[in-house]
């Protein structure tokens, strides 16, 4: 059997985002561009498929057209141990269209659903304190981009 890659349905804007994704992740390239040919839906040499790697992840952008769109059913997870580098993410996915959600649910501009998460969440939400564990939930369903600092103090009490 072959290898498993992951394939996202853009409506023409897929060499864009494999460009945008490859800039924010070290350990990324661009490969293989087809073009649509003449009578296609698109303009001759615009992107069919574009073939991108994000840290040894393999992925292809597919210019499919507006039939189907991104849902948060399916997302992406980065994980963080500071809060600088959760935060340049955040700003990065987020910026000229992105859309904040919340408890760390982003949207980029292309519609794609990230969820950034730090290290240390799975020890306060499911950490030996009952009582920190639920302060903690509470503090992070009211967080949008999520604080560490603070979901520790939440924890701490």
């Amino acid at each position: 059997m072959g290898s498993i890659g992951t394939c996202l349905w853009f409506d023409g804007k897929a060499e864009e985002a494999a460009n945008f994704y490859v800039g924010l992740f070290e350990n990324s390239k661009v490969g293989e561009v087809a073009r649509w040919g003449e009578g296609g839906p698109y303009p001759a040499g615009t992107a069919l498929t574009v073939q991108f790697e994000l840290e040894g992840r393999s992925f292809r952008g597919l210019n499919g057209g507006p039939d189907f769109t991104f849902n948060e059913a399916i997302s992406f997870e980065l994980f963080f141990d500071t809060q600088e580098e959760l935060d340049a993410k955040w700003d990065a996915l987020t910026a000229d269209g992105g859309q904040e959600s919340q408890c760390g649910w982003l949207k980029d501009r292309f519609g794609v659903s990230w969820q950034l998460i730090p290290n240390m969440l799975p020890s306060v939400l499911g950490g030996p304190d009952p009582a920190g564990a639920a302060r903690a939930m509470q503090a992070m369903l009211g967080m949008q981009k999520l604080d560490i600092a603070a979901l520790q103090a939440a924890y701490d009490g």
